[in-house]
């Protein structure tokens, strides 16, 4: 009597469409999913002075995608914007959603010399709603310009190394590293960054949004 061996060609065909219709019944991803990094920021993200293409977030999304990454920046920097105009619009810039975020006010704070208490009370509830979310978070810091004084300049800075210590925080002590007051590297208002300036700061930042996108994509 003949017997179908039981591992032959029409058994495995079988088998191959039965775990097919399992993956697509139980909703398995064929491909990881786009992460969204909301960019909640100042002029400093907004590109302000630049064309497009040589703003931050286009730079950086480029470098996030040439490490084969599949990222999304979704823009909600507004030039002139404080830690207060950030608070109050977060729920609208979540509107469509965000995996992960980088953070970026404050500085609009320093050059109007407002108390740091309160930005830093903005920031906090700020971090505090997007952990709340389960969002992952990259804040960038601040410094104050020196004119303000040492004193002023200590407590502001002092913002964001306490808020940087919080559990599971990705913290960027500033945000303009290695680009503040270079002239080679700033727009003629020498605030604002050209785009030799945004290439030096994407790569500087690109490790830590790296970091970023890895703990987005750790999130169900």
């Amino acid at each position: 009597m003949s017997m179908t061996p039981p591992y032959g060609p029409r058994r495995w065909l079988t088998n191959v469409v039965v775990l097919a219709m399992l993956v697509f019944l139980t909703g398995a991803p064929a491909q990881a999913r786009t992460i969204r990094i909301l960019v909640l920021g100042d002029s400093l993200t907004a590109g302000y002075g630049l064309a497009q293409p040589e703003g931050f977030q286009a730079v950086m999304q480029a470098a996030l995608r040439s490490r084969g990454l599949d990222v999304t920046l979704v823009d909600a920097a507004v030039s002139g914007d404080t830690t207060a105009g950030g608070r109050a619009r977060l729920d609208w810039a979540l509107t469509d959603g965000a995996d992960a975020a980088l953070i970026e006010l404050g500085a609009n704070d320093g050059l109007r010399g407002l108390d740091p208490a309160g930005t830093e009370a903005n920031l906090a509830a700020i971090l505090e709603a997007l952990a709340a979310r389960g969002i992952p978070v990259l804040l960038s810091g601040m410094l104050a310009a020196p004119n303000l004084g040492p004193e002023y300049g200590d407590a502001f800075k002092a913002v964001f190394t306490r808020l940087g210590q919080r559990p599971g925080l990705l913290f960027d002590p500033f945000f303009l590293e290695g680009i503040a007051g270079d002239p080679t590297l700033n727009q003629g208002d020498h605030i604002h960054p050209n785009p030799e300036g945004v290439r030096r700061e994407v790569a500087r930042l690109l490790p830590m949004m790296e970091r970023l996108v890895a703990a987005a994509s750790r999130v169900p």
